[in-house]
């Protein structure tokens, strides 16, 4: 089977996922400064999982740049990671609507950890439907930096509840992490046959 049809619907889920996000955004009642203070937490929230979402949406069209075909173990990978990711809105809005409080800071961390392992079940899948030696078995190499994400996710979800803020740091790192674009597929690309690291 062709990717496009995955592809296309993929990119149609996060479109929506982000518009979701925004319409949790009230606009407050009043035109001064002090008006948006109660809204910071929401907005906040807001800001870290749309560039959550964003991340993953680079990574999934670098995935698909070097690969050419799936078969069905790759769409249900695929709707395994849309389903973590449509769970966004949902905790993001009871995270900023409730302050950080603990319960929904743990929450949503546990939806970015889910988000993180649905990646890699997907990766993996391509990667057996492609081969060892294929372009992105090659780029992803031993994926150090998705393991280490995937650690601090953990971290931030065990801490949740005894520092909410520690949690939101762990969250915040991994953002960082994969805020500069994913290069090792690039790389591979401009490298031709050189042996990935990452």
């Amino acid at each position: 089977m062709t990717k496009g049809r995955l592809e296309a619907f993929t990119d149609g889920v996060l479109a929506i996922l982000i518009t979701i996000l925004v319409l949790e955004l009230r606009a407050p009642h009043g035109a001064e400064l002090d008006h948006l203070r109660p809204i910071a937490p929401k907005v906040l929230s807001y800001i870290l999982s749309f560039v959550f979402l964003a991340i993953y949406w680079n990574n999934h069209h670098h995935l698909m740049h070097v690969c050419d075909k799936v078969d069905g173990r790759i769409l249900w990978a695929n709707i395994h990671l849309l389903f973590w990711l449509s769970l966004t809105p949902f905790a993001t809005a009871w995270m900023g609507e409730n302050h950080f409080a603990s319960l929904p800071v743990a929450l949503y961390g546990v939806v970015l950890l889910m988000a993180g392992v649905a990646f890699t079940i997907l990766v993996r899948a391509l990667i057996a439907r492609h081969g060892p030696d294929s372009t992105l078995a090659r780029a992803v190499g031993a994926d150090r930096k998705g393991r280490i994400s995937l650690l601090v996710y953990g971290l931030g979800v065990a801490s949740a509840f005894a520092n909410r803020w520690l949690a939101l740091g762990a969250y915040v790192t991994v953002v960082i992490i994969w805020l500069v674009p994913d290069r090792r597929i690039e790389r591979i690309l401009a490298d031709g046959n050189a042996p990935a690291t990452g």
